[in-house]
Formats: C-alpha cells, sequence, structure tokens
C-alpha cells in the first residue's frame, strides 16, 4: 500500500511540475516585442541578421520628422548613441567620414538614446563632432526598446529591403568601412 502511495504521489509531483513550467513559459512569452523574418514566421527577439528591421518615427535635432524601416532607396545604418559614452566619443568622427564618403550610397541616423541622455549635453555633442546625418532623438526609450540591445554604441546595418544584415559596437576605421562597402553592394 506505501508503495502505490509513494508512486502515486511521485505521479502527482511531476504533473505539478511540468504544469508549472507550462504556466511560467506561457507568461513569460506574453509582452515581447514580435518581429517577422518573413510573411509566415514570427520571432520574439532582438533584430539580428536576417530578420525585418523595426520600423519607427522619430523626431529629428533639426525638427524633422523620419519614418525609417521597410524598404528604402538606399541601405542604411542605425547608430545608438548618448553623449556620455565614451566608445561613442571614439566612434563620432569615423561615423561622419564614413557619412561625409559614402552618403549618396547609404543613409546613416545616429538615434540619441534621448532618455537617458541630457538634451545640451547631446547638442554639445553633436556640434563638437560635427556630424551631419540626422541625429533622432529617442525621448521615450521605444525605439531602443524595439532594438533590444545592451550596450552602447550599438549600430544595426540594414539593406534596401528593410532586413538586418549586421549588428555592430565600435569599430576599426577600416573594418567599419569594409562592412559599409558590403552594406552597399548588397
Amino acid at each position: 500500500m506505501n508503495n502505490k502511495l509513494s508512486k502515486n504521489l511521485a505521479v502527482f509531483v511531476v504533473l505539478l511540475i511540468l504544469i508549472g513550467i507550462a504556466v511560467f513559459q506561457n507568461v513569460s512569452a506574453r509582452g515581447k516585442d514580435v518581429l517577422k523574418k518573413d510573411d509566415n514566421e514570427v520571432v520574439d527577439t532582438a533584430p539580428k541578421p536576417g530578420f525585418l528591421a523595426p520600423t519607427f518615427q522619430l523626431t529629428g535635432l533639426d525638427g524633422k520628422s523620419y519614418q525609417v524601416g521597410g524598404k528604402q532607396d538606399k541601405p542604411y545604418m542605425l547608430n545608438f548613441w548618448a553623449s556620455w559614452c565614451g566608445p561613442c566619443e571614439l566612434e563620432a568622427p569615423d561615423l561622419k567620414n564614413m557619412y561625409d564618403k559614402y552618403k549618396d550610397d547609404f543613409n546613416l541616423y545616429g538615434i540619441n538614446t534621448t532618455d537617458k541622455d541630457n538634451l545640451d549635453d547631446m547638442k554639445k555633442f553633436v556640434k563638437q563632432y560635427k556630424l551631419p546625418f540626422p541625429i533622432l532623438l529617442d525621448k521615450e526609450g521605444k525605439v531602443a526598446d524595439l532594438y533590444r540591445f545592451n550596450l552602447i554604441p550599438t549600430s544595426f546595418l540594414v539593406d534596401r529591403n528593410g532586413v538586418v544584415v549586421d549588428v555592430i559596437h565600435i569599430l576599426s576605421p577600416s573594418e567599419l568601412e569594409r562592412k559599409i562597402k558590403k552594406l552597399i553592394k548588397e
């Protein structure tokens, strides 16, 4: 009798554990951003190579509204940065040089994580490094949430079809240029 009771108790415990795991997976899956790889496949992760880049609209430092995403005439780079970020300072001159050199063949958008930055410091940064490309203001952090990155600077290279080709952090000028040239050729 004890043996049968022990067996039933073990089955009951295993069932409870399985139910707990199923409930946990269901609850943890709710509320995550969903990205599409194509019309049939859905993914709940940060954008990565081979997946569509999320589309968004932000106001730029110049006061213009920018709609970014989907099919474009040119490939583009999204660079998430902040004025207090040391590596962002290191890469700013390289980004300026790459934009000046390849602006006819690709677009570059500097997305300031304005919700975590000081607007005056950000304006000084842009002026100091003479950044000629559009600086978009992510005042509420919603675009940063869509792209779900952990470090700044983080850049997303996106092809003409709106598909992420590469996710990069600070690179040497030659490596950055190599990746931009490759993006333009695709």
